[in-house]
Order: structure tokens, then sequence, then C-alpha cells
């Protein structure tokens, strides 16, 4: 079977690759812990439930305009007026299949051979191939704990080149729970322009954030600003509703026209049911959205303490996001059962073998150094697993 040399190009997720195995050795028996969940492990708040309930029960279940309901629209709209400060019309949102859907959408309408796309590492996994699937070449700007994670103005006037179309910023980050100040971003958002580069604000994780900080959307800093971005949220993270599938992006009329044209002859409209009880996620109560931080930053605080008890190792204090990404690098070349920890992904192997602890290892996000643990899950299996890491790492020779 001969295959396009499009998905050739294209590496399978290490996310959901270690999730599977780590699923496949628990079916076997096997007691294993995972920090690989990309998805917060709260259910999905009742009101939430019920009017997808009712929404079912009131036979709203058909097709749907393309980009979404008008009444979702006017949702998401609300929102990011009141959460965000930023004014949209209906004709300058688009509800996808997810964030995931929204940013594949956006990289096939915009970008093609020759088209370049700055992307700050670590990134999003899914970042780089998704430009690749569009024909783009992705352009990996390194950053480094010692910087916060941070891109700089100085970094992207380095890496821009006369084909250089966007920038992606992912704020709070997956994999390094990085945030970005109003003053990173106004740097940001002033080089960008003066460059002509289309901002991509992947803004997925904006209400987890932790010890009190701002959470900014760079698309808020001006007029000029947000008609050179596209703002880009979902349902999955902050509402507990990764398998509803809803995603929205907010761009300028003629970025959505071209969207919606791929999207009617792909997707179609996301389904009706998961847009009615996004509708409530989105205007109805959000206590369980703070009763889900609080749980976080208490995980998070006991991840911290742990890993920074484990000589050799160090770790951004995550800002917001579920994510640490600590670097274990130091026991890079030590060796288990005559087999040598060369990098990130033999260290994750080593860890699953070993400990039965499964992590995503940090080449994945560009960063061969560090690893990255998810905090998605109870405090119980965050001492247990980090209990387990400990000794592991104990036991390299």
């Amino acid at each position: 079977m001969k295959f396009s040399h499009r998905i050739q190009t294209v590496k399978t997720s290490l996310t959901l690759e270690i999730t599977a195995l780590a699923n496949e050795l628990k079916a076997k028996g096997e007691d294993v812990i995972g920090f690989g969940a990309g998805e917060p492990d709260f259910d999905t708040p009742d009101n939430v439930k019920q009017a997808a309930i009712r929404a079912i029960q009131e036979n709203d279940t058909r097709y749907t305009p393309v980009g979404g309901t008008n009444e979702l629209k006017d949702a998401v709209i609300q929102k990011l007026k009141q959460d965000n400060g930023l004014n949209y019309q209906r004709n300058q949102i688009v509800v996808s299949c997810g964030a995931k859907h929204s940013f594949f959408n956006l990289a096939q309408v915009l970008w093609e051979k020759g088209d370049e796309v700055l992307v700050p590492a670590p990134y999003w996994l899914s970042y780089p191939e998704m430009i690749l699937l569009a024909g783009g070449t992705p352009i990996i700007v390194q950053t480094s704990e010692q910087t916060g994670f941070k891109v700089t103005p100085e970094q992207i006037d380095g890496a821009v080149t006369p084909h250089t179309r966007a920038i992606i910023i992912n704020s709070p980050s997956n994999p390094t729970g990085s945030a970005y100040s109003r003053k990173e971003l106004e740097g940001i958002a002033e080089c960008a322009l003066k460059h002509k580069l289309l901002i991509i604000s992947d803004e997925i994780y904006e209400k987890i954030v932790f010890d009190g900080f701002e959470q900014i959307s760079i698309a808020s800093l001006g007029k000029e600003v947000q008609e050179n971005c596209v703002v880009i949220n979902g349902m999955s993270k902050c509402y507990a509703m990764t398998g509803w599938r809803i995603g929205y992006l907010a761009a300028e009329p003629e970025i959505v026209t071209q969207v919606l044209k791929l999207q009617s002859q792909s997707t179609s409209n996301p389904t009706s049911i998961a847009q009615a009880a996004s509708i409530e996620a989105l205007t109805g109560p959000q206590d369980n959205v703070v009763r889900m931080v609080e749980e976080f930053t208490n995980r998070r605080n006991i991840l911290m303490d742990l890993l920074t008890e484990i000589e050799g190792v160090s770790c951004y204090r995550p800002a917001g996001s579920f994510y640490t990404f600590p670097d274990f690098s130091a026991f890079y070349g030590k060796s288990y059962h005559g087999e040598t920890v060369k990098g990130s992904v033999e260290f994750a192997r080593f860890l699953l073998q070993e400990a039965k602890v499964a992590l995503v290892p940090g080449i994945a996000f560009g960063a061969d150094n560090n690893v990255r643990l998810s905090f998605a899950t109870s405090q119980e299996v965050i001492r247990q697993g980090m209990g387990r890491i400990a000794k592991a790492v104990a036991s390299l020779q």
C-alpha cells in the first residue's frame, strides 16, 4: 500500500502512545501509576451533563450550522468579553471538534509550502506536526528553564525570515506550566506586529492558574493586536469536558470564512448535544472550576516538594495548567540491567519497566532533558508515584 508523503512526515503522538502502553499494562494486572494524562480527572459538572440530557430529550440531535449554533457563538462571545475584555461578532467565531481541530483547520487554510511558523519550545507536541501536514515549516525557537520557558522578542527577531508568517503562543503552557505576564506579552505583540506575524494564542488552560497569577489574552492588548491574532480555546481542560470535543477560535472574518469552508467539507458541525452542554458550561455557575483549580494547586505543591527532594532534579514551578516539566538529565548516562539511559525516551521506558510509572518523554515536546508529569491525578497517587520514581532513580548506576 502506498501512503501519501504528507502522512509519512507526521509522528504518532507520544502522549497517546504512553497512555495506551500504561493502559495495556494495567489490563494485564500490572499496578501502573500514570502521570501521562492530558485531561482533568474530575467529572464533567452535573449542570453541564443535565444540559446535554435535556438536549437529547428535546430532540436537539440534528445538524447545526457548520461553525456552531448562534446560541453557542453568543455564549463564546459573552465569555470572551467578560473574561478577556475582547469584543467579537458571530462572524468571527468558529466552533470545532476541540481546540486541536481549531488549530488543524487554521493551519490548513493559512500555510503551505514555503511558509514558516515560529514555535517556541518546549511546545505542545501537535503544533509542529499540524504545521507539517499543512505543508509549512515549523521553526523551533528554544527556551529554557532559566528564562521560565518563555520566548523573548530578541529571540523572535533572530528567528524571523522573509518567509515567517506566524508565531504560536501557548499560555499557560503544555508541557511546562509557564505563563506570560502582561509585560512579556506586550513585548511579543510589539515584535509580532513589527514583523507582520499573525499571533496564534492557544489559551486552553487559561482558568487553571495558581498563586494569583493574572491571566491575560494577548489579543486584549489593543485593537491592532486583536486584528492580527487568532485566539484558540475550548471546553476540554477547564470544564473537564475532554470527551465532548468542543473547541473554538476567534479571528478576523476573512480567516473565519476560510475555516468554515474547510470544516464544511470535513467534519461539518460539532456534535449538537455537546454544543448544548457547552452553552451551560460557559454561562452557568463556575464553582466547579474554582474547586478544581484549588485542588490542582494542592497537587502541584505536593509534586513540586517531592521533585525537589530528589538530588539532581530541577523543575520550573508551574504558574498554570496541570503539568510539571522536571529536568532528569542528571541521570542520563547511568545504567540498569545493562541498559543505558541515553535520553528522555529511555528514561521513561526505565521508569515504566522498573517502577511501573508512566510519564511522557520530553523529546516529544522538543526538550530531551525533561519529562512531563501531569498532576491530573489524586494526591495519594502523586505521593505513591513519586516514591517509586525516587527509589528507581536511586538504583541507577
